[in-house]
């Protein structure tokens, strides 16, 4: 085992963890003040359900052998065999824990189904969600990661789909899957016609400041050890994220006037996931063009949603599926070291548009599923109540003591001033 590329894997496992909560953050700064907290959930109670089940049974499935190029086996159930001891051969040549690899994984698939929710925000059942989760990663996550890193199909095309650190498996498959469910659920309450603003535009610019964080783990630890590439790797996330966020600034203030905090957050997301297919395999001027070119194209992207009619809450679609295709497509023609090619982006293409293709349709089979049985849609007063008050009884902001100081030193009371002052005082 080398302890060296080991150490570096579990660092970046822990980075890939904390972007979990970051975006939450980001998700939850982007609604309504009444669904925030239930925002947060949706994402943070992926940490709990996901992992259980990677360990029981994701694992095997997604990294243990080859059952026709779909899907591994069950060799592998809750670990079975796995000791201190036990290694796996990384892209350096060199062996790390399997220990350290499946915490790595284990938590790509924890963010990938967190991702999603971000389409379904504000008006989904709680309790409907967790069943989604388990049923989504079980489903659609474990087979599409052995497609793509476990042996399967994606991985034995001549020449193999490139996929550093999760275009596919994680930005496409979670996109599309947004928009599967968002089709199922249906629209919000007052979509078009109410304002539907984000309510603290801080707690977003510090959600996306967690996310570029995390990232360099989650781009750079995809190499699964310290060399060469995992360095390219990190500078192209952080040249490819800067220019995409300026791409989509620009792209901003000349259709809409303005240079928006939410723009640039947004625009720092959409760099980070065009990226993440294809920068250990691009050069630094590779990387800049991908970042513009997702800066402005995600912003585009973002605007179908009111011309199509579909509501993507909070822009899953626009960018993660548009930015995971973008970068796994020009990863094709960009690739350096002779990689790059028609040929390429041929097999580019078909990864691309297979997880997109089978994703959608088992995805919208389990929202139908769950919307027809246990019902996936909140009702309707629910929604416009608010899900924090009426899924997890709580509200994010406690503005009551401050209503009841103010009330306490204003009104008038029978029992004259000095009853007052005492009051007051207290």
């Amino acid at each position: 085992m080398n302890g060296t590329d080991t150490g570096f894997v579990l660092i970046s496992a822990a980075l890939v963890m904390v972007m979990t909560p970051g975006l939450a953050l980001f998700y939850g700064g982007m609604v309504r003040s009444k669904s925030v907290l239930n925002m947060l959930m949706m994402s943070f109670i992926s940490l709990g359900i996901v992992s259980i089940l990677w360990v029981l049974y994701g694992h095997s499935l997604a990294f243990s052998g080859d059952t026709g190029g779909f899907i591994g086996n069950f060799d592998m159930i809750g670990l079975k065999g796995v000791t201190g001891d036990s290694t796996v051969e990384a892209f350096t040549g060199n062996k790390i824990s399997t220990f350290a690899f499946s915490l790595f994984q284990m938590l790509f698939a924890v963010i990938t189904a967190a991702l999603i929710s971000g389409g379904l925000a504000d008006r989904v059942k709680f309790s409907s969600w967790m069943i989604f989760i388990a049923l989504w990663v079980t489903a659609v996550y474990f087979p599409v990661a052995h497609w793509v890193w476990g042996g399967g199909w994606l991985a034995q095309l001549d020449p193999a789909v490139i996929d550093f650190a999760g275009g596919t498996a994680v930005h496409i498959n979670a996109g599309v899957a947004g928009l599967a469910a968002v089709l199922v659920v249906g629209k919000r309450v007052g979509f078009k016609k109410d304002p539907m603003r984000p309510h603290n535009l801080p707690l977003v610019l510090i959600g996306t400041a967690l996310l570029w964080f995390g990232w360099f783990g989650f781009n750079a630890g995809s190499e699964l050890g310290v060399d060469g590439t995992a360095a390219r790797m990190a500078i192209n996330t952080q040249i490819a994220t800067a220019a995409a966020m300026i791409g989509w600034l620009a792209y901003e203030r000349i259709r809409h006037g303005a240079f928006t905090t939410l723009g640039a957050c947004s625009g720092a997301v959409a760099g980070l996931v065009a990226i993440t297919p294809s920068g250990g395999n691009v050069n630094v001027f590779g990387a800049l063009l991908i970042g513009v070119v997702a800066g402005v194209l995600c912003s585009w992207a973002v605007s179908l949603k009111y011309k199509l009619g579909y509501d993507d809450s909070l822009d899953v679609v626009g960018v993660h599926l548009v930015g995971g295709v973008i970068g796994t497509l020009l990863v094709g023609l960009l690739a350096i070291d002779g990689a790059g090619g028609l040929k390429q982006f041929g097999s580019q293409a078909i990864g691309a548009f297979s997880v997109m293709g089978y994703t959608f349709v088992v995805t919208y089979i389990i929202a139908f599923a769950l919307q027809k049985t246990i019902g996936f849609r909140a009702t309707e007063d629910d929604e416009v109540t608010g899900l924090d008050q009426t899924a997890h009884a709580e509200t994010a902001y406690d503005f009551s003591s401050a209503a009841g100081s103010h009330i306490a030193t204003t009104a008038p009371t029978q029992a004259g001033p000095a009853a007052e002052s005492k009051k007051v005082e207290a």
